[in-house]
């Protein structure tokens, strides 16, 4: 793994990907069996994204030809993916400014000062950057009980853990908790979910505790928390459950930052883009779940196929002769 540590210098590059989760890890792989030099920029400390940050220990379920992976072990495989080719990564590095130099070519500058000059920008940026949804009791036990994402589940082995919210998210959470917890409930403010059904049949087999109509208003502790005031929004009714662990799952603000100020044409706080992957600037693609077009489906698996086309189109831009297709992986020796 090669890591720009200069913030001085300027660093030239065939491709620059905006975004290490698993469309711009593939797309570094896709870079580099074409034989182009690429650059991989996240504002993230980490690769892989939201994977990393949000869900490392939680199996993935649309991942081709794998009937479940941890969310961590498919970073890892994409990140050796890529390896062989030595993509340079510039971690902790927001994108803050992107102009075209005399030669038409993009450079982005990071908020870090790192300068990347490169024939063609692939933004693959999720969401932009995200901030959990706030739980509005408790924010004072952040850190010390109240979590917001679960890294490390066996952190959580033996105790009381109160789940809220209704998504994917939320109910992924108490499946992965459920074998290892003393007892999991789950708070969701309505009795209608966003999870799919399944996971809400896995959950209630697993012997969670589901409490619908209700939210935690409370939490109590000393050093930590302790427990959860539960309350009904119809009865206020008012129910103390223990929790030394209570997982916020509210969802999460999403904000493109600057990349909103780049000119690009945006839709809903995506980016639109064509059959190509395409923007409306020169030289700038995007894929993964920052793109919008029509009948835009958000599934990694869809990011994987974006962002080779992304990168394979602008190979064409990079070198006017080159061919669109980049042959079968395995006519290549390795």
């Amino acid at each position: 793994m090669s890591q720009l540590t200069d913030d001085t210098d300027v660093l030239t590059t065939d491709v620059l990907i905006i975004g290490a989760g698993p469309a711009g890890l593939y797309g570094a792989y896709c870079a580099g069996f074409r034989g182009l030099t690429v650059t991989v920029m996240d504002a993230l400390p980490q690769l892989g994204g939201q994977i990393s940050a949000m869900y490392p220990e939680k199996p993935i379920f649309d991942i081709a030809g794998f009937l479940s992976v941890r969310g961590r072990d498919l970073v890892d495989g994409l990140v050796a993916q890529a390896e062989p080719y030595s993509p340079r990564y510039l971690l902790g590095h927001r994108a803050a400014k992107l102009t075209h130099d005399a030669d038409g070519m993009p450079v982005v500058r990071s908020d870090q000062r790192a300068t990347v000059r490169a024939g063609a920008v692939v933004i693959t940026g999720g969401v932009g950057t995200f901030t959990p949804r706030a739980l509005p009791a408790g924010e004072e036990f952040l850190g010390r009980g109240l979590e917001y994402f679960v890294p490390d589940p066996s952190v959580h082995a033996d105790q009381d853990v109160v789940v809220v919210g209704g998504g994917d998210s939320a109910f992924d959470w108490a499946a992965l908790l459920a074998p290892i917890a003393r007892s999991v409930t789950l708070v969701h403010r309505t009795a209608r979910f966003r999870a799919h059904a399944a996971s809400v049949g896995k959950v209630r087999t697993l012997g969670v505790e589901i409490v619908t109509d209700s939210e935690v208003s409370r939490l109590t502790g000393a050093d930590r928390v302790e427990q959860a005031e539960i309350r009904h929004r119809t009865t206020k009714e008012i129910r103390l459950v223990p929790a030394g662990t209570v997982v916020a799952s509210l969802g999460f603000l999403a904000d493109l930052g600057p990349l909103q100020h780049w000119g690009m044409d945006l839709r809903a706080r995506k980016i639109a883009v064509d059959t190509r992957m395409a923007t409306n600037l020169p030289r700038v693609f995007a894929a993964g779940d920052i793109t919008d077009y029509p009948g835009k489906v958000r599934l990694i698996s869809v990011g994987f196929g974006e962002a080779a086309t992304a990168v394979n189109n602008a190979a064409t831009v990079i070198d006017p002769e080159a061919a669109l297709f980049p042959g079968h992986s395995t006519e290549k020796e390795h």
